[in-house]
């Protein structure tokens, strides 16, 4: 076996460069962020393994698993030893990631806070590079019933049809809903076309007994809370 060829084999890695064996052996908590990810594209490049491929891979997203999740195709190909099967499949197994975390939250989830929808909708869209407007719709006991995208537009903004909310708000028999959207620009500073339909929503609302709880601004790190800052 040639010496390219050796340094391409897995098998051939030291003991303790062995993502798989490593998992078999000790489990997956075991294993870092790279490991786990050289462990789905198999093979590194002449000059390094794929462990340590995607410890460069990581340290130019800032060992940031979100960050890593914005890379296109054609960033992550950009890395020598990563072609375009191999970045795929990183940007699938991202995305699965964050859809498990999103549908674990749902399943479980009572809303108790500003923060507690946060953690909610983050993943979904606070690091998203345009603006889309989301409602939660939750029962007497303020469980979920309901995450739905009302719609999506550019980075000036987004329509939101209130009578789509209510007439959905009827037929899955919620009792309050909470808004939201994110901001691509990282603003938190809410618009006047943010108050404007956070008070139409309200008292279109109120002639239903439809509470309306809340509406958050969200960005990727942070969010602001119209109830928290008592303008709702």
């Amino acid at each position: 076996m040639s010496k390219y060829e050796s340094s391409f084999s897995i098998k051939l890695w030291s003991v303790n460069d062995q993502p798989r064996e490593k998992l078999r052996d000790s489990g997956k908590n075991a294993l870092s962020d790279a490991e786990l990810l050289a462990i789905l594209i198999g093979s590194g490049n002449r000059d390094e393994s794929a462990v340590a491929l995607c410890q460069r891979v990581f340290a130019s997203a800032n060992n940031n698993l979100n960050a890593l999740g914005k890379q296109s195709i054609k960033q992550l190909m950009s890395f020598k030893g990563i072609g375009e099967a191999k970045a795929i499949s990183i940007i699938a197994a991202l995305e699965l990631g964050r859809r498990h975390r999103s549908e674990a939250a749902l399943n479980t989830y009572k809303i108790t806070s500003s923060e507690s929808v946060f953690e909610l909708l983050q993943p979904i869209i606070g690091a998203l590079p345009h603006e889309e407007f989301w409602i939660i719709y939750l029962n007497n006991s303020n469980k979920v019933i309901q995450k739905q995208q009302l719609s999506k537009g550019g980075i000036t903004g987004t329509l939101v049809d209130v009578r789509l909310v209510l007439k959905n708000a009827l037929e899955v028999g919620a009792t309050a809903l909470i808004l939201a959207h994110n901001h691509p620009s990282g603003t938190l500073k809410p618009s006047e076309a943010d108050r404007l339909i956070t008070n139409k929503l309200k008292k279109a609302g109120e002639n239903l007994d439809i509470k309306v709880l809340d509406h958050l601004i969200i960005t990727e790190k942070s969010y602001f809370s119209f109830a928290d800052e008592n303008q709702l």
